[in-house]
């Protein structure tokens, strides 16, 4: 099941770095669009049938448009491929609500937002409301070079060039070190935030956990990594419903959101990756084995929640809250 959706029109477009294609959209009812928090992300349909997921990156306060961006991928599987080669100003596109499990934390003494290549994005709405804030923070923008640099117009001018740290061609070898100066002066109370390919952000969560709690780092993945062999099914167990007690058997090659289908509960879902969050249901009792990328550790250890469409179950039964 599908959360409800808007109907828009591609008001303008335009070329922010080698293969990235901001989008500016509006809504066709000519109503303006509901408020969201910085870092919130949205789904995008095509008249294809495709649907991704994509950070919102202007400004939160803007309600007239919205605004995102796509890396067109040499790999892509029709998302970005046809949003750069077939979506022109005036085409109409179906979006979701926006949802965020990347917010920023409202007590922290300092925000350190590390970005690299196209996960600029979600960190430029992160930096529209810390402007507006008067906020101290820090935005550092990897990229293989000034090309590759999405949104370098905007960043270099004020409000934001002040605030602004380009990295340019930083080598593997030489990653840590870089990051390392990033951290170096973050004061007691400090939040990380890093989106960008997933090596690049395990090694800003490595070198900041050295400084900070684990809890005052925060990440947002863009796709889920590779299932390993160490990440063979798991085999049968039950879940139980909350509210009825009515419970189904999830064999090792139905998720948990098909196995509730077929007993007529439907859990709305999006991804199907464990990246956008749209899929969580609370638990109740028993021990998920979480298999996604969208919550945080201290989520996963509290076991109190997890993402129906790629997780499981340690225990025989899990109790969901439904």
């Amino acid at each position: 099941m599908q959360a409800q959706t808007l109907r828009v029109r591609v008001d303008a477009l335009r070329e922010e770095a080698h293969g990235v294609r901001s989008f500016s959209i509006s809504r066709l009812d000519g109503l303006p669009f509901e408020r969201y928090e910085p870092g919130a992300h949205i789904d995008v349909t095509s008249p294809a049938g495709i649907t991704r997921q994509y950070s919102l990156c202007g400004d939160p306060e803007c309600r007239d448009s919205q605004i995102f961006a796509v890396k067109k991928e040499a790999e892509s599987r029709g998302g970005s491929r046809w949003l750069h080669d077939e979506v022109n100003v005036g085409s109409e596109l179906s979006i979701g609500a926006p949802r965020n499990l990347f917010r920023l934390e409202e007590n922290a003494s300092e925000h350190i937002l590390i970005g690299a290549g196209i996960g600029i994005t979600p960190l430029l709405s992160m930096a529209y409301r810390l402007v507006a804030r008067n906020a101290r923070f820090t935005l550092h923008h990897f990229a293989r070079g000034e090309s590759h640099a999405a949104f370098m117009t905007l960043l270099t001018q004020a409000p934001f060039d002040r605030h602004v740290r380009l990295h340019f061609g930083v080598q593997r070898e030489d990653l840590s070190a870089a990051l390392d100066a990033c951290l170096r002066e973050a004061s007691t109370g400090a939040h990380v935030y890093t989106c960008g390919p997933a090596p690049f952000m395990d090694r800003v969560v490595e070198r900041a956990e050295k400084r900070l709690s684990a809890d005052a780092i925060h990440l947002e993945r863009f796709k889920a990594e590779p299932v390993t062999a160490a990440d063979a099914p798991l085999e049968s167990f039950d879940v139980k419903l909350a509210s009825s007690g009515k419970t189904v058997r999830v064999d090792a090659k139905t998720s948990i959101v098909d196995a509730l289908a077929s007993i007529g509960i439907e859990v709305d879902t999006s991804c199907g990756e464990g990246v956008c969050g749209t899929c969580m249901v609370d638990v109740v009792s028993g021990e998920p084995e979480h298999r996604d990328h969208c919550l945080s550790k201290a989520e996963r250890a509290s076991n109190s929640v997890i993402c129906c469409c790629v997780s499981r179950s340690r225990s025989p039964v899990l109790v969901l809250d439904l």
